[in-house]
């Protein structure tokens, strides 16, 4: 099985499932993540990030918000295949969260949290070369 574009290569399966492999995990990362942002209680959540305990309750939920934002964007558009496009746009907002997050972890001191930070991005730069130069989804017709 492979995707063929009018102006592309034809793309090998192992190329198309390993990026799939990559937008599940990087799905399941930002949601998981987004989820607890939003849904835990402030206290228990600053027991796992401190961090969380030290900022506003409307900035943690903000955040998870983004967080959520970012999975489903990696992963919906191009299982729908409606507007996969907004996969490629996901990506890079996923990388500039994730780069703008080992900022603020690093000025916190907070560096054994990079290493997470490092998989994210990893993750979303999967998706957005893949999604964009290796095996874009066409949409849906």
């Amino acid at each position: 099985m492979t995707n063929t574009l009018t102006h592309t290569k034809p793309v090998s399966t192992r190329a198309n499932v390993g990026i799939w492999i990559a937008q599940v995990l990087g799905a399941a990362a930002f949601i998981l993540s987004g989820v607890m942002k939003t849904m835990m209680p402030i206290t228990d959540l600053a027991a796992m990030m401190p961090w969380t305990g030290e900022f506003s309750i409307e900035f943690v939920r903000f955040i998870g918000v983004i967080d959520l934002a970012g999975g489903l964007g990696l992963l919906l558009p191009s299982l729908t295949r409606i507007a996969p496009r907004l996969t490629v746009i996901a990506a890079v907002c996923c990388v500039v969260l994730q780069v703008l997050a080992i900022g603020f972890h690093a000025s916190r001191g907070e560096f054994i949290l990079l290493p997470t930070n490092a998989v994210y991005i990893t993750l979303a730069l999967i998706v957005l070369w893949g999604r964009e130069r290796k095996a874009p989804i066409t949409p849906r017709r």
